[in-house]
């Protein structure tokens, strides 16, 4: 994935600032994306994790051409600023909103895995909802949250890259303005 322009500043986490993306990045990266799902079968239903995952989403299932597109809020980070903190355990708003998923094959989409906390919880309801089949996608993994044994390729099915440092998406707004 390309970035922006802007090179990384340091930062004491990992010793680099943000990694700025810009929406050309995220049309190569769901572009990847939509040929890895494409090419194990196109799902019955796209759903997006409130709110980073609703925009790769959409532009998932048009490209897919799935019609069908819901989303669930779920999420860890307690504010949108850049290493926010994170909640012990992820928390989900509205459920219900995912309707009946029962026997259906299911595309779960976020922005970003960092610890893969939240797409592990929302992979685990979607089950619990009925669905046949749960495949996850994700734009990035930042590798520098990552904290599970099992490597994000073991984990996550679709990744469109790896990184190592705190994304800001373009979507994201003037809080987090270079």
């Amino acid at each position: 994935m390309s970035t922006s322009p802007t090179p990384p500043t340091p930062d004491a986490a990992d010793g680099f600032g943000p990694l700025y993306l810009t929406w050309d990045d995220v049309g190569t990266a769901t572009r990847t994306l939509s040929e890895q799902v494409a090419a194990a079968g196109v799902p019955q239903v796209v759903v997006g994790i409130v709110r980073g995952g609703m925009i790769p989403a959409v532009w998932l299932a048009h490209r897919l051409g799935v019609r069908d597109v819901r989303s669930i809020e779920v999420t860890r980070t307690t504010s949108d600023g850049i290493n926010a903190a994170k909640t012990t355990l992820p928390t989900t708003r509205n459920p219900a909103s995912l309707g009946d998923l029962s026997g259906l094959d299911v595309l779960l989409v976020d922005d970003i895995a960092g610890s893969g906390a939240t797409l592990a919880h929302t992979e685990d309801m979607l089950r619990d909802l009925g669905a046949a089949q749960v495949r996850t996608a994700v734009l990035t993994v930042n590798r520098a949250n990552w904290a599970r044994d099992a490597e994000p390729q073991q984990v996550i099915d679709y990744i469109a890259s790896l990184n190592h440092t705190w994304i800001v998406f373009p979507w994201e707004g003037q809080q987090h303005e270079r």
